[in-house]
């Protein structure tokens, strides 16, 4: 029933317009009154039931029962368009047969909805054979692309030159980039920091610090699919 609500929904033009401009059948009524007919009819009610048989009004023409089916369209599509875009990337995916994506399964939904913002430090070879490693802005991934084909073995997640960083160990070539997320700041002690843009805290990737920061836990995996693998996990508060 409620799919084949969805499908007229989105089959009708002109029907959310409709639905979302009138919350009651007597609004859409009266906006078809004119008021040289309240001024000939002197009566509200009758120029409404003119209006909902035809005689009067300057656009369409609509029954009760249309409107509120359209309504009823309306606010189904909305709610099936919610719906798909609430299921997880993950689900139903093969994530135990790799580490790392059963990882990035456990953490998805907090990295959507942004109680959580994971950095993925990934080593390995590119397709030409090359070394290269990176630090990936997960939850900005999870935003800007598709992660069905990663969580469903078809692809790996490499980093790209568009990451917060990457470095290609053959070339030598290295970039860094800022995301929505986090300000990439280079520290000639620390090494490179990563500055959460929420909470202002900063996350510390060098192995040889004692802590990767406040509110930030580090989570080293072993996958026969990767050389090297390390997550960083900052929980993100919002200011009081």
């Amino acid at each position: 029933m409620v799919s084949a609500i969805v499908k007229m929904a989105e089959g009708q033009s002109g029907v959310d317009s409709l639905a979302t401009e009138f919350a009651t059948y007597s609004d859409f009524l009266d906006s078809q009154v004119t008021p040289t007919d309240l001024y000939y009819l002197e009566d509200e009610e009758l120029a409404r039931q003119l209006v909902e048989l035809g005689y009067r009004g300057s656009g369409e023409v609509l029954k009760r029962e249309d409107f509120e089916a359209r309504k009823l369209a309306a606010a189904a599509s909305r709610q099936a368009r919610g719906d798909q875009q609430n299921v997880l990337c993950s689900t139903g995916k093969p994530v135990e047969k790799c580490a790392l994506l059963l990882a990035l399964a456990q953490r998805e939904e907090a990295n959507r909805n942004g109680k959580m913002t994971t950095i993925v430090f990934v080593r390995d070879r590119n397709h030409r054979g090359q070394e290269i490693s990176g630090y990936i802005d997960y939850a900005h991934r999870l935003k800007t692309e598709d992660f069905g084909p990663y969580f469903s073995g078809r692809r790996k997640l490499l980093p790209r030159h568009s990451d917060l960083s990457f470095y290609n160990w053959d070339t030598n070539y290295s970039t860094s980039n800022s995301t929505a997320n986090y300000q990439v700041i280079a520290d000639s002690l620390s090494g490179l920091l990563f500055k959460n843009k929420r909470d202002r805290k900063m996350v510390c990737v060098d192995p040889k610090a004692p802590s990767p920061g406040d509110n930030t836990t580090c989570a080293r995996l072993s996958s026969q699919r990767y050389i090297q693998i390390t997550l960083f996990d900052h929980i993100t508060r919002r200011k009081a």
